[in-house]
């Protein structure tokens, strides 16, 4: 049995023990959670969707820390700390403590084989319940049916947008994806949909297993006002709300969400105008349309699917006016990059692509034959993102803008090349 005080020990370990980084399916992890005993008495929330899904939990996370509540959130990937997936009160974990969670899943899983990501689930609702949290989110990893985190029951489940990507695992149409996504629903209890175009499928598993569904438009919804926005569901008002400090115009949608959440809750975990004020006001989530201060401007977008892509494009037209627009770009080979070039390529003047030396990786210069392949002129190719980026910083004048996407491993060579020049 392997034993380490080493939180990278045991990562190395992990990565090491279940060579598929993917391998859907419940039967193995459920074994582990029942033979570990995890049963939270705590409400569970789990967010689902193609994109919005950290946005919606950090919203959450961070109103209901503003009410008094202690909040357990486990989130993926992460951008430069693994820490950053297992978070109580939206302050990562130490490695102590995740190091015995995943000792005590060490010691339950016998001959058991679970994934990173697996080890990963496990270890945040053990950390949770040994810490005595009031409420848990739970983003889901991939999909919903098969995913990790549906081995909880959630109180109240989340599917914040359906769209396509993983069509490997999920299916290459919507109505696929809508299936695998309402995987998380429970019945007799309510599930909030923030798409506003549902698919037949997710609603139909709703009415099949009883789940009371609750979706954006008919049921809840907001208008926005100058600088404020309201919300309403049923009888329930919210007035006078300042908007979310995480941009992008999407953003009232994801927070709508969040709070139609709190609204399902509220006689378990109430919360408050003001810690709902403040929450929005004061909610981070790097890497989402992140835009970092000082000049050139910098965005940082972790979008990498098309759904996300055109949501980054569409924020960037309402942002001041920039002499030169740049991308730092690059995206995991099994990526839809035909379909994002042709979304963002009239957004850039200038491409600056890096290599993602990296499984499922690819180099610079299969990316920007790609971008030849559309069409795209001005393209200089590196051999790695953070090349990339020191050339696109230096060729920036003060009003041109630098828009950084395509990967959670591209924003992350960024942020950590931002670090170490720091």
């Amino acid at each position: 049995m392997f034993a380490s005080d080493s939180l990278a020990d045991w990562l190395h370990y992990q990565e090491q023990l279940h060579t598929a980084t993917i391998d859907m399916g419940l039967a193995r992890v459920s074994a582990v959670r029942d033979a570990m005993h995890l049963v939270p008495d705590f409400p569970v929330i789990i967010v689902g969707g193609t994109n919005g899904k950290g946005s919606v939990s950090a919203m959450l996370s961070t109103m209901l820390a503003r009410a008094g509540f202690k909040v357990g959130t486990y989130t993926s990937p992460h951008l430069l700390r693994y820490n950053e997936r297992i978070a109580l009160n939206m302050q990562p974990a130490s490695d102590a403590q995740i190091v015995k969670s995943f000792a005590a899943i060490e010691a339950a899983r016998g001959d058991i084989s679970l994934s990173y990501f697996e080890f990963g689930t496990l270890a945040a609702m053990h950390t949770f319940i040994d810490q005595k949290v009031d409420v848990a989110v739970l983003e889901v990893g991939l999909g919903g049916r098969l995913d990790a985190v549906n081995i909880f029951d959630a109180d109240v489940a989340v599917v914040v947008s359906v769209d396509l990507d993983h069509q490997e695992y999920l299916g290459d149409t919507r109505e696929l994806v809508g299936f695998e996504k309402a995987g998380i629903f429970r019945a007799g209890r309510p599930a909030i949909c923030a798409d506003p175009n549902p698919p037949a499928s997710l609603i139909e598993q709703a009415e099949k297993i009883g789940t009371k569904l609750i979706c954006y438009g008919p049921d809840f919804g907001y208008t926005k006002l100058d600088n404020q926005w309201s919300f309403h569901m049923g009888e329930a008002r919210r007035h006078a709300l300042p908007l979310p400090a995480l941009r992008g115009g999407y953003q009232l949608v994801n927070a709508s969400a969040a709070l139609a959440v709190l609204e399902c809750l509220r006689e378990r975990l109430p919360v408050g105008i003001g810690a709902i004020k403040q929450g929005l006001v004061e909610v981070e989530w790097p890497g989402r349309f992140q835009v970092l201060p000082g000049r050139p401007l910098v965005v940082l977008d972790v979008g990498h699917n098309p759904h996300a892509v055109k949501a980054m494009v569409a924020s960037l037209t309402v942002l001041p006016f920039a002499e030169n627009r740049i991308a730092v770009f690059s995206m995991l080979a099994d990526k839809d990059i035909d379909t994002v070039i042709e979304l963002a390529k009239g957004a850039f003047d200038t491409w600056y692509v890096g290599g993602l030396d990296m499984l499922r990786g690819q180099s610079g210069e299969a990316i920007g034959a790609k971008l030849a392949e559309h069409q795209v002129a001005n393209v200089k190719v590196f051999d790695s993102v953070d090349a990339a980026w020191q050339a696109a910083l230096s060729s920036a004048g003060e009003n041109d803008r630098i828009a950084v996407f395509g990967s959670f491993h591209t924003v992350a060579a960024v942020l950590e090349a931002r670090q170490h020049n720091a």
